[in-house]
């Protein structure tokens, strides 16, 4: 059984560079798609996006557009609920992780992340705060997803480590 990638436990997450949340609103799928495919853009091969929101927050739509932002084609993007890892391959290699259905945080374990953490992939992990905090890197970017309509999602981003700050720096300048 592979052991969990080499990171800081959660208490030296803390120290960590972290910037206040940015805020912000969108009013449908294609905003959520069209907010994915900036980030997607900025994106380079090891870097972290953790997702958290409750089902049918948007979390899937904003991976299709990060799919968009890289160069791939966003269709071929599903959730990988019971696959648990999805890669599409392109410009930058996705890894597409959900963790809705892990009962246990000992199951991660056998999930074959800790591989992914690696730095040849952009990881994206839907439900993201099923997974313990010794297995997050020390520099990520997280997006929780909040319903506020039928189709209008706020969206609250922070970043946790240096290149994650540079990262939501440029594309708050791309979404003004």
């Amino acid at each position: 059984m592979p052991a969990p990638p080499t990171v800081k436990p959660f208490p030296d997450h803390m120290a960590i560079e972290q910037t206040e949340p940015w805020t912000l609103a969108l009013a449908s799928p294609s905003q959520t798609e069209n907010f994915g495919s900036t980030i997607g853009r900025r994106l380079q091969k090891g870097e972290v996006i953790a997702l958290v929101g409750e089902l049918g927050s948007g979390k899937t739509t904003f991976v299709r557009g990060v799919a968009l932002g890289t160069g791939l084609d966003p269709h071929v993007v599903s959730s990988p609920t019971f696959t648990l890892i999805q890669e599409y391959f392109g410009p930058l290699t996705l890894a597409h992780v959900d963790l809705y259905r892990l009962k246990q945080s000992e199951e991660l374990a056998d999930t074959g992340l800790a591989e992914y953490l690696n730095g040849d992939f952009v990881v994206l992990i839907e439900w993201a705060d099923r997974m313990p905090d010794a297995w997050l890197p020390d520099d990520y970017l997280s997006i929780h997803f909040l319903h506020t309509g039928k189709n209008a999602r706020r969206v609250q981003v922070q970043a946790i480590g240096p290149r994650s700050h540079g990262l939501l720096r440029a594309v708050m300048s791309d979404s003004r």
